[in-house]
């Protein structure tokens, strides 16, 4: 695996930290919404546990055919109360396999552990993927900003995609609401997929793919190492 340059990611570490005030307010809406919803895709601002689904649908294409039986690691970013895990949990892909759920919020996080009582998954309270992993995803991470300054917002999210890359082995998916989505509500971040999808080109690597995922108002980028793991 090659990784992000040393500079690079040094960079992208100090622009995560610097993020974290911006950061509070989005960490403090999603629990509140977990204490009114518990465990439920309302909690992370989905519209309905079918469109959470179509979700996860998407970014499982990222596996390779070879790894759908098993035998790998896996980090959720933005893990929220685990429901990337009960998705895949009784998939061939989670056989003999390892998936850490990472999210900043420590009630996120204590209602995972409440829930989740598996020797395969283990959850961790970071801004920061802390060890490498062959498949990393995002779901819905870098959506709701709160009207945070849109040039902040966007360093934000290259830096903790670098930051995520310099940790994985072999591929990494994921998703953002598109800037040309029907509707729009106050305090999510609408992006240009373009956009994304030549910083992935530019930063991370060449072997990058772009989905719109209408009737969901959202693209996904997947960034894949070619097979020397480059």
């Amino acid at each position: 695996m090659v990784p992000v340059p040393d500079q690079d990611l040094a960079q992208a570490i100090e622009k995560l930290k610097r993020s974290q005030v911006m950061l509070e307010p989005v960490l403090a809406s999603f629990e509140r919404r977990l204490r009114q919803f518990g465990a439920d895709p309302k909690s992370l601002f989905w519209k309905n546990k079918e469109w959470q689904t179509r979700r996860y649908d998407i970014l499982s294409r990222l596996f390779d055919d070879a790894d759908r039986q098993g035998g790998v690691t896996i980090i959720d970013y933005g893990c929220g109360y685990g429901a990337f895990f009960d998705y895949l949990k009784d998939r061939p892909v989670m056989d003999d396999s390892r998936y850490i759920g990472i999210d900043m919020s420590a009630a996120m996080i204590a209602e995972a552990e409440n829930r989740i009582h598996d020797p395969r998954a283990e959850f961790q309270r970071h801004l920061i993927a802390t060890e490498d992993a062959d498949y990393t995803f995002v779901c819905g991470t870098y959506n709701m900003n709160l009207g945070a300054d849109e040039g902040e917002w966007v360093d934000y999210i290259e830096a903790s995609l670098e930051q995520l890359w310099s940790r994985t082995r072999k591929a990494l998916g994921f998703n953002m609401l598109r800037s040309d989505a029907a509707e729009k509500y106050s305090g999510l971040y609408y992006a240009d997929g373009r956009e994304f999808l030549e910083f992935c080109k530019q930063s991370l690597g060449p072997d990058v793919s772009f989905t719109e995922d209408r009737p969901l108002p959202d693209f996904t980028i997947f960034v894949r190492r070619d097979q020397k793991g480059k």
